[in-house]
């Protein structure tokens, strides 16, 4: 059997025939494609607008920037994610806060949020940062409600959710990304991500000031707008009006993530097909434990939960299967600690950090590929290794 990773891109030949296309044309980065991927990708997660980006951390320091995030911010953010999430905040001199996670969903937990947010002086919060983790989608109504309460803003980390939805009170659908709730939601195009571009990064919104500062912020603070210009001394002229950033996709990047964009819905029924059978083949085994069912999971990650967790990791190993462990806490990294934090913080996180195990879920992952995964996992819990 040939190594089973936990997650993986799919790259065929329309992926490769279109990369090849801008190769050979006039522009390698800022072209044509990165406004028709920013066009499609709002489309497709149902946002006003949609700003091209090198990577998903960009994304995030961006869009915190935009959000006016400085050194006087003071920001909420769940400690189960990757770094670059509550790392956003400490790039503009703010200060990350964290609020322990639901038990049952993994995702940030109100309760706990209100509770952090009731415990500071008012008006001490400025912003928090819901992640749609795994691809279980934030309610997000319910996370505005809160945020207009206590007069905060909303950045939606959706690297993991692209094509994921929750269910409104009103009956309706609501699209990871789409803006209606979030001022800004941001996208990873990571390899092992529904899209994969190598790197990139997408951010969303619905709010125009929001997306002409990421516009200015992306390259170097510098425009080139006539109607943005204080000066103008002709054809060739911009001025740098705010300190930017080099943070710009490239075309044939954008070409490769429009490809992929093509099939994202194809492909996110995949994940969920596989994950409807890792489902079926735990049902009855107390063992493992899992977040609950939800329709609009996007499923990037498929985690499950063992005290046994190392012992399976190491087994599932020398079976050629790398499994992977989505996320160490936050704020057990050592540079958070140094900022305070401490283990025993976040008990939730803690508790769930001790049991988790992200198994194999991609598009590509065969069903014989996928019943070896289960015959190995059921093998070593039923003692026949």
């Amino acid at each position: 059997m040939k190594p089973i990773l936990y997650g993986k891109q799919e790259i065929n030949s329309e992926d490769i025939a279109s990369v090849v296309e801008v190769l050979r044309s006039d522009f390698l980065t800022q072209g044509p494609k990165i406004a028709e991927f920013e066009e499609k990708f709002a489309q497709y997660v149902g946002a006003k607008y949609a700003v091209a980006v090198a990577n998903g951390t960009a994304a995030l320091h961006l869009s915190a920037l935009a959000l006016g995030v400085n050194e006087k911010s003071n920001v909420i953010a769940s400690p189960l994610t990757f770094v670059a999430s509550a790392n956003c905040i400490r790039y503009c001199g703010g200060n990350i806060f964290f609020a322990d996670i639901d038990e049952n969903t993994f995702t940030i937990d109100l309760k706990k949020v209100e509770e952090l947010i009731l415990s500071k002086p008012d008006d001490f919060f400025q912003g928090i940062i819901p992640i749609d983790f795994a691809g279980y989608p934030v309610n997000l109504e319910q996370v505005k409600k809160l945020a207009e309460k206590y007069n905060l803003w909303i950045l939606e980390d959706s690297c993991h959710a692209p094509g994921g939805y929750f269910v409104d009170s009103k009956g309706q659908k609501q699209a990871c990304g789409n803006g209606n709730f979030a001022d800004a939601a941001i996208f990873s195009f990571h390899p092992v991500k529904h899209i994969a571009c190598g790197e990139g990064g997408m951010i969303t919104t619905n709010r125009k000031d929001i997306y002409e500062k990421l516009l200015l912020l992306r390259t170097h603070g510098i425009t080139k707008n006539p109607e943005l210009l204080q000066e103008n001394h002709g054809g060739w002229y911009y001025e740098m009006q705010t300190l930017g950033y080099n943070y710009r996709l490239t075309d044939f990047q954008a070409a490769l993530g429009i490809s992929q964009l093509q099939r994202a819905n194809e492909n996110l029924q995949k994940r969920k097909q596989i994950a409807q059978r890792y489902d079926e083949a735990f049902a009855h085994h107390a063992f493992v434990q899992k977040a609950p069912f939800h329709e609009g999971n996007a499923y990037h990650l498929y985690v499950i939960q063992t005290e046994k967790r190392k012992e399976l990791y190491d087994y599932l190993k020398t079976q050629n299967i790398f499994c992977q462990v989505h996320y160490i806490p936050v704020h057990w990294q050592p540079y958070y600690r140094d900022l305070g934090w401490k283990k025993g913080d976040l008990p939730e996180v803690e508790k769930y950090y001790e049991k988790c195990l992200s198994l194999p879920i991609y598009p590509t992952l065969t069903q014989s590929e996928q019943e070896y995964v289960i015959e190995k996992i059921l093998d070593f819990f039923d003692g026949k290794v």
